[in-house]
Order: C-alpha cells, then sequence, then structure tokens
C-alpha cells in the first residue's frame, strides 16, 4: 500500500497564495479602493504642493514606499484580523496547513497588490508629473531589494500587530495610527532634514522612512539630492542592515504572538 505524501509548506503556501489572489480580485470594491487610494493621494497632494520636476521625483518615490507599507503592514494586519474574526483561521487551524503556509499565501498576496499598486503610482507620476523612470538597470535593482525587504518585514510586523487587535473595527486604529504618524516622521510628506532632530530619530527606528529612502535613491534625477536626507547620503548598505534587521524582528514576533483565534494561540 502506498502511503499518500502531504503537500510541503511552500507548496500549501504558494498554493494558499492563489487562493487568496482570487478572492482579493473577486472583491471589486476592495481591489479598487486598496491599489487607486494611494495613486489618489499622490494626484491631490502632489497638485497642491509640487511645483518643480526634482520635487515630483522625490514625492513620487515617497508615495511608493508609503503605498506599499499600506499594502502590507495596515492591509495585511486588517486582513489577518477578519480572517480571525470570521473564524477563517480557526478552519485553516483543523487542516494540514501550517501558520507558514499561511503566511506565505499573504504576502504572495500582498506582493502582487503592492506591484499593481506601484504601477499605478508611477502612471500618475509620469502623466501628471512628468517624473522620469530610472535609466540604469542597477537603480531598478536597488528598487527590486528595497520593494521585497520593505514589503516582507512590514508584512510580519503587521500580522504581529493584529495580535493586539480584537476586531476588525479596533484593527484600524491599531494599524493606521502608527502609520499615518511615521509618514510624518518618515519623509513621505515632509523631508526629514526639516523635523526636528528628536522627531527624525524617532522615524529613523522604523522601516518606512527607509523604505522611503531607498526609493528616492532610485528616482533621484542625480545623487547631489542625497544631501537632503537626514545623514546627506542615501546609505543603501544602512537600509538593506535596518529592513533585514526587521525582518527578522518581524519573525519572532509573528512566531510569539500569533493566534488562531482570539481566545488561543
Amino acid at each position: 500500500m502506498t502511503t499518500a505524501t502531504l503537500p510541503g509548506t511552500l507548496s500549501l503556501g504558494l498554493s494558499r497564495g492563489a487562493t487568496e489572489l482570487r478572492e482579493f480580485f473577486r472583491q471589486r470594491e476592495n481591489l479598487i479602493f486598496t491599489v487607486s487610494l494611494p495613486a489618489l493621494l499622490m494626484l491631490l497632494l502632489g497638485t497642491v504642493y509640487v511645483k518643480e520636476p526634482a520635487a515630483a521625483q522625490m514625492f513620487a518615490a515617497s508615495m511608493i514606499g508609503a503605498g506599499i507599507i499600506s499594502t502590507s503592514f495596515v492591509g495585511l494586519g486588517m486582513s489577518v484580523v477578519a480572517d480571525r474574526e470570521d473564524g477563517t483561521l480557526k478552519r485553516l487551524r483543523g487542516t494540514p496547513m501550517p501558520f507558514t503556509s499561511y503566511f506565505i499565501g499573504k504576502i504572495i498576496l500582498v506582493f502582487v497588490s503592492s506591484l499593481f499598486e506601484a504601477v499605478l503610482l508611477l502612471v500618475v507620476g509620469i502623466l501628471r508629473f512628468d517624473v522620469e523612470l530610472p535609466a540604469s538597470a542597477e537603480k531598478w535593482f536597488t528598487f527590486a531589494w528595497v520593494f521585497v525587504l520593505g514589503v516582507i518585514s512590514c508584512s510580519l510586523i503587521g500580522v504581529a500587530l493584529s495580535s493586539i487587535a480584537k476586531s476588525t473595527r479596533s484593527a484600524a486604529g491599531v494599524l493606521n495610527l502608527p502609520y499615518i504618524v511615521l509618514q510624518f516622521l518618515s519623509g513621505v510628506f515632509i523631508m526629514q532634514m526639516a523635523l526636528p532632530e528628536s522627531l527624525r530619530t524617532v522615524g529613523s527606528f522604523f522601516p518606512l522612512k527607509w523604505v522611503c529612502q531607498g526609493f528616492r535613491s532610485v528616482f533621484a534625477l542625480n545623487d547631489d539630492y542625497a544631501v537632503m536626507e537626514a545623514a546627506g547620503s542615501w546609505e543603501l548598505g544602512k537600509i538593506a542592515l535596518v529592513l533585514g534587521a526587521w525582518t527578522i524582528v518581524g519573525l519572532v514576533l509573528v512566531s510569539r504572538t500569533f493566534k488562531w483565534s482570539n481566545t488561543s494561540r
């Protein structure tokens, strides 16, 4: 008699990712709102504040970073709370799927939706603000690794914080409050050089600042604009180090805080 072999963690994660994507694209209202909101904010705020090409490049880069963090940190965190609230997680716990596969599926969803979001932001930036795309492979490589590390680290942090919220209603406050505050401390709406040193220091502890700075290094018209950063340089090595560290911290936090339901681990 042949014993059936259960699929591996990665295989189950990929299958879960396909399920998450099908559900996401079926919910057209959620799809439109999630993907288009950062682009709408960019259009409105950019029209008011952006007056020159260099500023457009920096603002577009920062908005791409903020949009990705919104999808990974806020969106994913709220999605996990919703799955816990409606019993999806409890049902999955009764299957052979480990929680690692569940998270692989969620992160696949975040990667795809964040990519759609970034493309839409670039289209708006090009058509409305004459944003120039990077011309070198090196710049696009930087974009890729900042994108990957930003999505993974912020997804994990969002999942960890989701354990605090007991419902989707409370999750909005738990996840949106730090995200909104950090946008002002991380150079999204206000360049960090314009902030008091104490606020710059606080912002530098969190991933959003480094993701936005990494994208600004990609879209800057030349490296002279690095002087506008708090350290006066792009600090690409430090960006990789900080985002990598937050990925490890996120993994530890998720392993210690993840709950299948509001009453048990």
